[in-house]
């Protein structure tokens, strides 16, 4: 690994940099909930069980926590592109929303649309409780505005739940800010957000995640979102150590209680990759040599694998338990090929659909925004030189 440090003059432009560490992780949690849905949907994974029955059981149960990764992850995100320095204020709160959704929803969408062809696609092949009932035009309407859970709908597609939690979290992040910046007024108070999601984390994990009637909400999840956005903020390089160290522990601590209160594995892994990100969040890599090369690349397409891949194993297991002997090890290959499958698909995905959708959504938001600033304004109607506006 290269630690980009900045050009010298004169040299060669150096090859872009990413944050390498969050690429790593983002890639390999991706790997382990394709793997979670291959073992805990089957049918394929019913029968490799009989060779691998400790891998399968684990995959099936506890690879699901990976998902936390991403929750961390994205509350570091989230502060990072929301509130850099960590201080309250948001000027056009309904505009980041907005973008927001832009930049989930019309991909999500395009997917869930996928899965529902594939779950009758593969219903011709097969009969399983992985298949899905035909998707109605509600229930697709719900996916399409994120409220299919809060609403009560059942998923179309594995993991669907995430990317409206995902945007529930973004969106209360921004309504904190902007409601922190109304508060503090013209009195800064550097420590009022840090506070403020101090708070949020502690609620979260030692009341709402103890209840799973609030798993459709926001506040269940934000102790590992809240972790996050502390690391992001604690990290900042301009921050004493001492200052940055009773930042992060304004998040941790909470988490050690709730822990200690009931522990729950998904909250220490969410620990371990805040701490993480405390440590090396903010290190960039180049794209050098095959290895982080690879890495970048599957961080990149982590949201499109998110996405597609269930539609694709399900196709896949559709296929081999149609075609294929009910055999381990064929069944073994077919897992194979799904995972593999999901990974192209993703890639594929992304390139195709993902990334013009983002685009096309983008270019709207400007037309708009430039629109509404441009926009001529009517005069006021005058008589005899009186307005009378």
């Amino acid at each position: 690994m290269k630690v980009v440090t900045g050009p010298t003059p004169g040299t060669v432009k150096p090859a872009p940099s990413q944050f390498g560490w969050i690429n790593l992780l983002k890639a390999g949690a991706a790997q382990l909930i394709v793997l979670h849905h291959l073992a805990f949907y089957g049918p394929m994974s019913d029968h490799v069980r009989f060779i691998f029955p400790s891998l399968i059981d684990w995959l099936s149960s506890n690879a699901r926590i990976a998902v936390q990764v991403f929750l961390v992850i994205g509350g570091f995100l989230a502060a990072k592109s929301l509130a850099p320095s960590g201080h309250a204020g948001y000027a056009q709160p309904l505009l980041a929303i907005w973008r927001r959704y832009a930049k989930l929803a019309p991909p999500f969408i395009a997917a869930t649309l996928f899965a529902a062809l594939a779950s009758s696609w593969a219903a011709e092949w097969m009969t399983h409780d992985s298949i899905s009932a035909p998707a109605t035009l509600s229930q697709l309407t719900a996916h399409a505005l994120l409220l299919h859970g809060v609403l009560g709908f059942a998923s179309v597609s594995a993991g669907a739940w995430y990317v409206a939690i995902d945007f529930q979290l973004y969106a209360l992040m921004v309504l904190a800010l902007w409601v922190g910046g109304i508060v503090e007024g013209r009195r800064p108070m550097a420590w009022l957000m840090p506070m403020v999601v101090g708070a949020g984390v502690t609620l979260s994990l030692l009341n709402f995640n103890l209840d799973p009637d609030w798993d459709n909400w926001a506040p269940y999840f934000f102790g590992s979102y809240g972790l996050g956005v502390m690391a992001w903020w604690a990290s900042d390089p301009r921050r004493k150590p001492g200052e940055a160290v009773m930042l992060f522990m304004m998040a941790l601590l909470p988490a050690l209680a709730g822990l200690v209160l009931e522990f729950r594995s998904r909250i220490a892994l969410a620990a371990v990759v805040a701490c993480a990100l405390f440590l090396f969040g903010r290190v960039k890599t180049v794209n050098e040599g095959r290895a982080w090369s690879l890495v970048h690349g599957l961080g990149k397409i982590s949201y499109s694998v998110f996405l597609i891949h269930f539609p694709v194993c399900l196709l896949v297991n559709a296929g081999f338990t149609r075609f294929a002997p009910a055999e381990p090890a064929w069944q073994l290959l077919g897992m194979l090929v799904a995972w593999s499958s999901s990974l192209l698909a993703g890639a594929a995905f992304h390139r195709w659909v993902e990334t013009p959708l983002s685009r096309m959504m983008h270019a709207l938001g400007e037309q708009l925004a430039v629109r509404d600033v441009h926009m001529p304004r009517r005069l006021p109607e005058r008589r005899n030189g009186v307005s009378l506006r």
